[in-house]
């Protein structure tokens, strides 16, 4: 009971009350009520949150520390994601006063989350490549039928692209229902593999209920299928974290959309939490596409993903969102060869051309991470 999970949130106010206010927030994301109303001693010793340190980053934001009980983040089988980002920031996620800033976890305490996973290392072995930067296309718009997509998947594969992945858009929709659609882009890659000789992968998107989920990873391993998209704060950590232990051979690709709804600063969350809970690898958005990151932002995540980190495998971060093939050199100077570029709508505009496009990006991708 005397194991504690270092929280680390940064809090506007005035420094005259910062104290007041950081003791308030030890008290909400622990036992959330009066403290002279308890009267169990052990609450009071080893549940209550503590106030370890407060520091001044000036402008009228201060860092405030608090050690929580690791006790109140696992549950009968070990720690649970939901149950860890509740007592993280539950409550507090409703003050807009607070931004949940970073963890640092007891020895230990990350085994009882998730089992060593593929990780960067698992997904250069799928693949095949030793060293260079990977490289990864989106199949869009939703809303074709699974022919169509198909189509798009046989014509990425033998533009010799690493990775497939769906638009985290495309769901079990009856315009192109999960098994239909799985099915047919499958057969499209493979077809592509046998003439190019690469492994490419293909990563189909799950949605749904938990037992959406199990049906749709069944329906993916059915047509040969080991790498796969997931939002985890769309379906849930909860539903991702089981997912991810049923299926310990997988590669997962997390997606992330909702996180801007969090106030969790992103290098905790892609780069650790998404990590803790199962992910392989961390898609966001990189600066200057259609999102507001700044490159500060992105080089945080890229360097927490790869980081050394509570015994858990390094996760590869993948930077997109609007980007294109002319920024390839930029970004591999950026970020290094342990990150896949992900380019969706600027390849597809290719047209007719999107085979060559997409072997082109490849080629660039290969050739700038030789430099």
């Amino acid at each position: 009971m005397d194991q504690r999970v270092l929280v680390t949130y940064r809090v506007r106010g005035e420094a005259a009350a910062i104290e007041e206010r950081a003791a308030a927030l030890a008290v909400e994301q622990s036992v959330e009520m009066p403290l002279a109303a308890i009267d169990a001693r052990h609450v009071l010793d080893d549940i209550v949150g503590r106030v370890v340190a407060i520091t001044d980053r000036g402008g009228g934001v201060f860092e405030v520390a608090i050690a929580l009980a690791a006790a109140t983040m696992r549950g009968r089988h070990g720690g649970e994601a939901g149950q860890m980002l509740n007592m993280l920031f539950g409550n507090s996620s409703l003050h807009e006063d607070v931004v949940l800033w970073d963890v640092a976890l007891p020895d230990g305490f990350a085994p009882s989350f998730t089992l060593a996973r593929q990780g960067i290392a698992g997904l250069r072995r799928r693949l095949g490549i030793a060293r260079r930067a990977l490289t990864c296309a989106a199949l869009k718009p939703q809303g074709l039928a699974p022919a169509a997509l198909a189509a798009l998947a046989g014509r990425f594969a033998l533009g010799g692209i690493d990775m497939i992945k769906d638009d985290h858009g495309i769901a079990d929709q009856p315009y192109a229902p999960f098994a239909e659609r799985v099915s047919a882009c499958a057969e499209a890659v493979e077809a592509a593999r046998s003439k190019t000789g690469h492994p490419t992968r293909y990563a189909p998107n799950l949605s749904g209920s938990l037992d959406d989920l199990r049906r749709q990873v069944d329906a993916a391993r059915s047509v040969g299928i080991d790498t796969v998209l997931i939002a985890p704060l769309v379906v849930g950590v909860p539903a991702f974290q089981v997912i991810v232990r049923e299926n310990p051979d997988l590669a997962f690709l997390a997606h992330p959309a909702l996180a801007g709804a969090a106030r969790i600063a992103p290098a905790l969350l892609y780069g650790k939490l998404f990590r803790l809970f199962g992910a392989d690898a961390v898609i966001y958005p990189n600066h200057g596409g259609r999102f507001g990151y700044t490159p500060e932002t992105c080089r945080a995540i890229a360097e927490t993903a790869r980081a050394p980190w509570a015994g858990l495998t390094p996760a590869l971060p993948v930077p997109a969102g609007g980007m294109t093939p002319a920024r390839v050199a930029e970004m591999l100077a950026f970020y290094g060869r342990d990150t896949m570029l992900l380019i969706g709508g600027a390849l597809l505009a290719a047209g007719a051309s999107l085979v060559a496009e997409t072997s082109a990006f490849v080629r660039q991708v290969v050739e700038s991470s030789d430099v």
